[in-house]
């Protein structure tokens, strides 16, 4: 993935450099915007039967206006017992670009293993349509799986006048159940009937499993002077890793931005954005991001992805795919703590991101947090047992601003009355210096709870 990624920056014009060195600027901008903003998680009257209880972290979902040349519906499917929404339709105007990220977990899924077919196939052309359900992942079905794809393709091909190439599928839910195709296409006419440009909200809705809130981003950009929209939502609360994460992720812009450029810029901040964020160290069958421009707007049409004329853009793309990830660890599974780990001083940024990630996803460490117990020991541990190159006698780290641990050994000025009291804060940061380098990494990650466990031994009763 390291290798990929500079291939990509080289792709990129002069300006790519310096995007790179503001990308965690950037982040650790958007993740105090995050900090800032007070939890307001939705009202109890909302939430379906079955939910779970909104996260204590929840954030509110913004307010999404039509992005031209896209419209969305939800419905009825009945992957689930209880009375919910669980199937998505999204329809794109004629000459939509696409591009997607998906997992690189070996097992896949047959809806992965479909649109990446496809997207080779058309190159990210006039993509038409995207059909998401919950309740059933279709991964480790075999040819029926796959079968059932490309059954629901065809429909929504046929209904939308289009070919079954140009429709994208997505499913979230429990692993080694077959898709029935038929519930979904039982559904499609009075699905189609609701279509509409300002259905974000409920779009998100329904393809939330154990989310305990709907997730969604908005922004806007400026490409050679014209205003563009930005939007997106996605899903995730458990089983989410830095492997493009565990999610489902639709963004959509009015840009008119070219397959090729589309899927660069894809490539490149979901290094930055989904890939920096870890809810409990396992990779789904199911990762997706896909990203679609209409070029429904008035900004001309961009071809390269380094293209001076998409600063603005770029910049605000990744703000949005940062928001969505971020929103995803703030409903991890139980969760009771947001925490931001960084790791300076490493060899290469890979070496910080591997050390960074290996705190985050030492279930030590999160259960310390979830204890609200400044163990900086288990820190220490868990950035040893990384087997990157670390200096052990200059080895630094801080709770927020306060220092725990300094040149090898516990700080002169550690104070256990005011660590304990940082460590009740629902927001914390963890900063480490392995002092060796100049490498540094931000990943995000929250507590592990006893409702993790809860929730994951009931998942599938």
């Amino acid at each position: 993935m390291e290798v990929v990624g500079q291939t990509l920056e080289r792709a990129l014009d002069p300006l790519a450099s310096a995007l790179k060195r503001a990308a965690l600027k950037r982040a650790d901008k958007e993740s105090r915007q995050f900090a800032a903003a007070p939890a307001q998680p939705a009202a109890a009257a909302t939430q379906a039967k079955g939910a779970l209880p909104v996260s204590p972290l929840a954030v509110p979902f913004p307010k999404i206006p039509p992005i031209a040349g896209v419209e969305l519906a939800t419905g009825r499917a009945g992957f689930y017992k209880h009375d919910r929404q669980d199937l998505l339709v999204m329809r794109f105007a004629e000459g939509t670009s696409a591009a997607g990220v998906f997992t690189r977990h070996t097992v896949g899924s047959a809806p992965v293993d479909w649109c990446k077919r496809q997207l080779a196939a058309t190159k990210g052309a006039d993509v038409r349509a995207l059909v998401v359900n919950a309740g059933c992942a279709n991964s480790f079905t075999g040819r029926p799986g796959m079968d059932a794809v490309r059954r629901v393709a065809s429909a929504v091909g046929k209904r939308f006048d289009c070919r079954q190439r140009d429709v994208m599928m997505a499913s979230t839910g429990v692993i080694g159940v077959l898709l029935d195709d038929a519930k979904i296409t039982a559904r499609l006419a009075e699905v189609e009937h609701r279509l509409a440009e300002d259905n974000w909200a409920a779009a998100a809705h329904a393809i939330m499993t154990t989310d305990t809130f709907p997730k969604g981003a908005y922004a806007e950009a400026k490409i050679d002077g014209e205003t563009v929209r930005i939007a997106g939502i996605a899903k995730g609360s458990g089983m989410i890793a830095p492997d493009m994460a565990t999610m489902l992720a639709f963004v959509a812009t009015d840009a008119a931005i070219s397959p090729t450029a589309l899927q660069t810029l894809a490539s490149l901040y979901t290094r930055t954005t989904f890939n920096c964020v870890t809810v409990d160290g396992d990779r789904s069958t199911n990762d997706t991001l896909l990203l679609f421009a209409t070029g429904q707007s008035s900004a001309p049409k961009i071809s390269r992805a380094g293209d001076k004329r998409l600063a603005d853009f770029r910049e605000k793309l990744e703000g949005v795919l940062l928001d969505l990830a971020l929103q995803l660890v703030r409903d991890g599974e139980g969760a009771t703590k947001f925490v931001k780990i960084n790791v300076t001083g490493a060899e290469s940024p890979a070496s910080a991101r591997k050390i960074a990630r290996t705190i985050a996803e030492s279930p030590l460490v999160k259960t310390a947090f979830a204890g609200e117990d400044a163990n900086w020991g288990r820190i220490v541990m868990a950035v040893g047992r990384a087997d990157e190159p670390v200096n052990r006698d200059d080895l630094s780290i801080r709770f927020g601003p306060l220092v725990a641990a300094q040149d090898g050994m516990i700080a002169p000025t550690y104070n256990e009355a005011k660590m304990s009291a940082y460590m009740k804060n629902a927001e914390l940061e963890v900063s480490v210096d392995v002092g060796v380098g100049r490498g540094s990494a931000s990943v995000w990650t929250c507590d592990l709870t006893k409702q993790y466990v809860a929730i994951n031994g009931d998942y599938r009763s």
